[in-house]
């Protein structure tokens, strides 16, 4: 929105855009500075999930101006750049962003209807227990052309209710694996050797794929970025399939 020069912290985790990595960091998502926070003299603290609750109640105390947002779909994704455009000062560039990010999604969206087949994917948030993607990811899986093997979950809000048993994969046989837990490496090696997954059909076609969580688990326009990849990898599944 042409606002980066405003920002004054962020969270040890940011990464996009670029520009952010020469900020002040001011902690992890759930494990951020108060004092940190408080001597950047911030005029609005900008919070996302409930699991910052904590953080944004001491900013509160701290008489800080927070603006927290909880999405969880594509289109809340979206109304919570308009809201913080609008918060900013920025409403006109905040509905160009969603405006370019609406068109995209359109243009992936039908490239990957006339596809005569959506592979099965799974979605792997985190591996010790397995928790299947938040709603936005199972969206972004369905936008990109394949069909999330859990996508009954994505009405699930919290990750503890997204936990899926190990043999339930296996059974639903994933033509497809997609992974990013959450700031650490994956361990596709790991996952191919689980017991039993040697009978799915992503581990025998070795279609085991990490995604960088700044591009998937990030949710504002950087999701743009996870959707094109994995656009990329459901498109060169189809090709593997017609060979």
């Amino acid at each position: 929105m042409g606002a980066g020069d405003r920002v004054v912290g962020v969270s040890g985790t940011a990464r996009r855009p670029e520009a952010v990595r020469d900020k002040p960091k001011v902690g992890g998502f759930t494990t951020f500075k108060l004092d940190k926070i408080l001597a950047l003299e911030p005029d609005l603290v900008l919070a996302f999930s409930d699991l910052q609750a904590d953080v944004a109640r001491e900013l509160i105390a701290a008489g800080i101006t927070v603006l927290c947002t909880n999405q969880r779909s594509v289109d809340e994704v979206l109304g919570a750049i308009l809201l913080i455009g609008g918060a900013l000062g920025c409403e006109p560039q905040a509905r160009d962003v969603i405006q370019d990010m609406r068109d995209e999604i359109k243009q992936i969206r039908e490239y990957s209807s006339v596809w005569p087949d959506r592979p099965r994917v799974y979605f792997e948030e985190w591996m010790d227990p397995l928790i299947a993607g938040i709603r936005w990811v199972s969206e972004a899986i369905e936008i990109a052309g394949g069909r999330d093997v859990f996508s009954e979950l994505r009405e699930q809000p919290s990750a503890k209710a997204r936990v899926v048993d190990p043999d339930e994969v296996v059974r639903r046989d994933p033509e497809i694996i997609l992974a990013s837990w959450c700031g650490k490496p994956v361990d596709a090696a790991a996952i191919a050797a689980r017991p039993g997954w040697d009978r799915v059909s992503a581990v025998r076609r070795q279609q085991i794929h990490e995604l960088d969580g700044a591009d998937v688990l990030s949710p504002g326009p950087s999701l743009m970025i996870g959707l094109r990849r994995i656009h990329e990898i459901i498109q060169a599944a189809q090709t593997f399939e017609t060979r």
